[in-house]
C-alpha cells in the first residue's frame, strides 16, 4: 500500500543568506523544506526538473551521494534523508525533505571541507553551508519555519495545552491535605511576621500562593486555575480548593516537588524576604501563558 500523501497547513518562506526558501508545516506537524528550495539552499547550479524522485544510494539525495563525501555521512542521515511528495494548500504537488536535513547535509559539506576531501565543484556548496549553519545558529530551522508559516502560535497553544493537561484536571478531586502547616508556617516567616494572626490582610497569603507556587510550577497554571475554579462574584471566595484541580499522576507530585523546593529556599534565606526572592527568582524562575520553543539541540 502507498504511504500516504501529507498536506500542508501552512505555508511560507524563509530567507538564510541569498536563499529564499519555500517551506510548509504538514498535517502531521512535520517541518518540511521543498526540493527545489533545499538545492537552491545549498547553492546547486542544477536543479530538479518539476517533481523529480531522486534515486540514489538506500534514501539520500543525489547531491550527497558522490563517493568523496561518503566517509561524512551519518547512519543517521541515510535512515532520515527520505523524499516526500505533499500537497500544497492551493492543490499542487510537490517532493520535499525534513527541514531537519538540511543543517545535516551542511555539516556533511562541512566536515568534509575540514579534511581536505571536497572537490572543485563542491567547494561553493560548502561555502552555502556555512552561510545556512550561521543563519540557523540562533533559533534552528524549525523556529525559522514555525515564524515563517505562522505555526508558531499554533505550536505554542498545542504545547502549552500539552502542559494543561498533564498537570490539571476539568473536574475537581476529593479535598486532600497537599500544602503542609510547616509550609505556612516557613512562609510568614519569611514574610516578617510572627505569626499568622499578625496579619492585617490575610487575603495577601493568596497572593503570595499564586506567586510563589501556581506562577512557577508550568506556563499557563495560574490562568488555567483561575478559568477552572473562578471566584465566585457573591462572595470573593473560590467553590473549590486549587489543589483539587491537580492531576493525581502527574500535576499533584510536580507540586508537591515544587513546595518541597520552595521551603529549602525558605529556610536558606533565614528569614530574610530580600534573599528568599533572589533565590527563587533564580532557582524556580516565574513563567507566563506561552512557552519558549528551545534551541536546536536543547531537548
Amino acid at each position: 500500500m502507498s504511504e500516504k500523501i501529507l498536506k500542508a497547513t501552512h505555508e511560507g518562506e524563509i530567507n538564510i543568506g541569498n536563499s529564499v526558501i519555500p517551506c510548509a508545516v504538514l498535517e502531521n506537524g512535520e517541518r518540511v523544506i521543498t526540493q527545489s528550495g533545499f538545492m537552491r539552499a545549498l547553492g546547486r547550479a542544477r536543479q530538479a526538473k518539476g517533481r523529480q524522485h531522486y534515486k540514489g544510494d538506500v534514501n539520500l539525495p543525489a547531491f550527497i551521494t558522490a563517493q568523496n563525501l561518503k566517509p561524512f555521512v551519518s547512519s543517521v542521515l541515510e535512515v532520515t534523508s527520505s523524499q516526500k511528495e505533499i500537497i500544497f494548500l492551493n492543490g499542487n504537488r510537490a517532493f520535499s525533505y525534513s527541514a531537519d536535513l538540511l543543517p545535516e547535509v551542511c555539516d556533511v559539506f562541512i566536515k568534509a571541507e575540514r579534511a581536505g576531501a571536497l572537490k572543485r565543484n563542491q567547494k561553493h556548496i560548502a561555502d552555502q553551508a556555512h552561510i545556512i549553519m550561521k543563519g540557523l545558529a540562533h533559533v534552528g530551522i524549525a523556529g525559522l519555519i514555525d515564524e515563517a508559516t505562522g505555526y508558531q502560535e499554533v505550536r505554542d497553544k498545542k504545547a502549552l495545552q500539552a502542559i494543561l493537561d498533564k498537570y490539571l484536571q476539568d473536574h475537581a478531586r476529593k479535598w486532600a491535605k497537599t500544602f503542609p502547616d510547616e509550609f505556612w508556617i516557613k512562609l510568614i516567616k519569611v514574610k516578617g511576621y510572627p505569626s499568622y494572626m499578625a496579619l492585617k490582610r490575610p487575603s495577601f497569603v493568596g497572593h503570595w500562593v499564586n506567586d510563589i507556587i501556581y506562577d512557577r510550577i508550568k506556563p499557563g497554571i495560574r490562568k488555567k486555575l483561575n478559568e477552572l475554579n473562578p471566584r465566585l462574584p457573591e462572595t470573593g471566595r473560590r467553590k473549590k480548593i486549587n489543589t483539587q484541580y491537580f492531576t493525581e499522576d502527574y500535576g499533584l507530585p510536580e507540586l508537591k516537588d515544587h513546595l518541597k523546593g520552595v521551603m529549602i529556599l525558605m529556610d536558606a534565606a533565614g528569614g530574610s524576604e530580600v534573599q528568599f526572592n533572589r533565590m527563587l527568582n533564580r532557582a524556580l524562575p516565574k513563567y507566563g501563558d506561552t512557552i519558549e520553543m528551545p534551541l536546536e539541540g536543547d531537548s
